[in-house]
Parts: C-alpha cells; sequence; structure tokens
C-alpha cells in the first residue's frame, strides 16, 4: 500500500482512495487522477482491508472518494468494503468501478451504499469528471452501455424488497446457515436454543418463498444481503470491521 502524508493541497481540492487489485490498472488511476485538475490520490492499495485502515487516517481530510474495484474477491471484496465505509463512515463517497458491465453486481454495490459506477474503459476525462460530480453529491453511472440502467434500477429494487422482508436478525442467521453448521451448531455458535433456530430458518424460508436452506441463501446472495461464496465470512466479521488491524 502507498500513501501521500500530504493532506489536499486546498480545500477544495478532491482526495481518492484507490482501491484496485490489479496494479497495472491501479497504476493507470493513479497516474490519470494526479495529472487532473482539482483531485489528488492520497492513497492507493490492492485490497480491502488495508482501503478500510486508509480511509480511516484520511478521514478528517475535507472531500474523500474511494474508488473500489469490483474485482476485489475473496473473504473481504468489494461489497465488503462498501458495507463496513458505509457503516463507519457514511460521509465518504463510494464509487465502485468496473471493466464488466455486471447489472446484477452493479445494482447490488448500489444497494449496499455505493455512490455510483464508473467503467474502467470509460474515455479519461469522462472517468475523472465522475469522481468530481461524485465528490459534489451527485449519483454517477459512467460507461453503462444503452438499455443496462432500466436493468440496474430493477435489480435494485429487487434488492431493496427482499432485504424488507428479513429482520438483521434473521440476516444474521441466514449468514450462519450459509457456513452449512447444523442448527445446534448454529444455536450455539449464536448463543440460542436449537428450537429458535429453527423457527428462525422456518420464519426466514416462508418469507423468501425458499424450500430449504440453500434456496434462501442463494435468493439472500442475489439480493445482496449476503456476499457471494466467497465472501460469506465478511458479513460475520462486519459489525466488528472497526477492529480490524
Amino acid at each position: 500500500m502507498r500513501a501521500q502524508s500530504a493532506s489536499p493541497n486546498s480545500s477544495s481540492t478532491v482526495g481518492v482512495v484507490l482501491v484496485e487489485p490489479f496494479n497495472v490498472v491501479r497504476a493507470g488511476l493513479d497516474l490519470l487522477i494526479s495529472s487532473a485538475s482539482g483531485l489528488q490520490v492520497l492513497a492507493e492499495t490492492g485490497d480491502a482491508v488495508h482501503g478500510l485502515q486508509a480511509i480511516r487516517r484520511l478521514r478528517s481530510r475535507g472531500k474523500l472518494v474511494v474508488l473500489a474495484g469490483l474485482e476485489l474477491i475473496g473473504e473481504f471484496d468489494a461489497l465488503w468494503l462498501v458495507r463496513a465505509i458505509r457503516e463507519e463512515f457514511p460521509q465518504v463517497v463510494v464509487l465502485v468501478t468496473g471493466t464488466d458491465v455486471d447489472r446484477v453486481a452493479i445494482s447490488r454495490a448500489l444497494f449496499v451504499g455505493a455512490d455510483g459506477f464508473i467503467h474502467k474503459d470509460s474515455p479519461p476525462e469522462r472517468f475523472v469528471e465522475a469522481i468530481r460530480r461524485a465528490a459534489y453529491g451527485e449519483i454517477v453511472l459512467e460507461g453503462l452501455p444503452r438499455g443496462a440502467l432500466g436493468t440496474i434500477v430493477e435489480g435494485f429494487d429487487r434488492h431493496r424488497s427482499t432485504a424488507s422482508l428479513l429482520t438483521t436478525r434473521e440476516v444474521q442467521i441466514l449468514a450462519v446457515a450459509a457456513e452449512g453448521l447444523t442448527a445446534r451448531e448454529m444455536g450455539r455458535r449464536l448463543g440460542v436454543a436449537e428450537r429458535t433456530v429453527t423457527t428462525h430458518l422456518n420464519n426466514i424460508y416462508r418469507k423468501l418463498g425458499a424450500n430449504g436452506r440453500m434456496a434462501a441463501v442463494t435468493a439472500a446472495v442475489q439480493a445482496g444481503l449476503l456476499p457471494g461464496p466467497n465472501g460469506l465470512a465478511g458479513v460475520l466479521r462486519l459489525p466488528n470491521a472497526s477492529a480490524l488491524p
């Protein structure tokens, strides 16, 4: 991870934190943004945990925009980072970036708190202008192909509709269920009786119209309530995100 110790050059300068897993792409974005008027890269890193650490150090430095690559995967993926920033620093602007227009991934990112999306193949001047617009309060969707916006909005509405069905406790129960634990093991983990776990699971299945655990977890992942299979542990750790080193 590379971080600049200097503050932004002036109160009007927008500070940028790059969280991008690919070294060459990160270096190119650093060069592009650093050469743009009114923007300054304050930190760059290839993983979400170091990105969150950088934001903690920089949170008091005026306008701050985080660019999170959707290609971040694993336990701490891009959606985990967006959730963690929204929980800890609601005033920070977060934009997700990607090379593929995955409409489901974009709608999920918006649902969990991203302020917009920028396609990495956007013209350079439009890319930096999208950052400026987001810094001043606009929701940006830059580089979407014709017809993509409607699908993304529909996906966002679907995620919101599903999310409203489940309580916070039920989402937690489902996240633990996704690990493949038995109801008894889940009860031990959560400090509740096995019967309580079973009751919660039955309520979840009924609300989601699911015929079992796998169908319920799949519906929750599609709705953005849970990350994909590689990131399920991130859901369980999110409430303790501030305790990360």
